[in-house]
């Protein structure tokens, strides 16, 4: 199946102030936008063509740099998109609740050890939040990895390429990461992800 570009789930102006309308149309028009062409152009006539785009991430990691990227972007992205909302944040879903404090200790060690990730990722990646034998763990990855390669499946990520968040935040990486923990999460999707990651 080729990757094609998902509407976003809300306006352009609807993250504000939190993340702006610049950032998004940047971000979602033209940078993932590309993962999607590049990716398509690569999976053509690929062993990966055809199947599922997480098998697309897993099979091409270590083997096809160039698919796994845009592959591993477009997954992430597809996800991220979905995991912001208009007045995020907010009270956290009880089973997801007990599964963080189970896995890390408390919500407050959650929100640290998961902005501590995002700002101690060298370069380009991800933050994340993912079900790892069955328990909640904080993971960071470079550029488009994730946890699926990784032996886990993630249920909430944050972006921290500087095209996510450099327009609203400059160098101010910190601030964007408390600002989505804080404002921009929706619980009610990490919810979804969470209940598929344990089936």
């Amino acid at each position: 199946m080729s990757f094609t570009l998902p509407a976003l789930p809300y306006a352009y102006d609807a993250l504000q102030p939190y993340m702006s309308k610049e950032t998004l149309e940047y971000h979602h028009d033209k940078h993932h936008q590309a993962y999607v062409t590049v990716g398509n152009s690569l999976l053509t006539g690929s062993e990966w063509e055809g199947k599922s785009l997480e098998d697309v991430v897993k099979g091409s990691y270590g083997k096809h740099a160039g698919l796994f990227n845009n592959a591993g972007q477009h997954y992430n992205h597809l996800h991220f998109w979905n995991w912001l909302k208009p007045n995020g944040g907010g009270a956290i879903p009880g089973k997801v609740e007990k599964a963080i404090i189970d896995g890390i200790g408390s919500i407050d060690k959650f929100k640290e050890e998961f902005i501590q990730a995002g700002m101690t990722q060298f370069g380009s990646g991800w933050a994340w939040l993912a079900i790892k034998d069955g328990k909640a763990v904080i993971m960071k990855t470079p550029n488009g990895e994730n946890p699926l390669v990784h032996g886990a499946t993630p249920i909430l990520g944050a972006d921290v390429w500087e095209h996510s968040y450099y327009i609203d935040y400059r160098n101010r990486r910190a601030d964007y990461l408390k600002a989505f923990v804080d404002h921009m999460v929706n619980w009610d999707y990490v919810e979804q992800m969470y209940d598929a990651a344990i089936k």
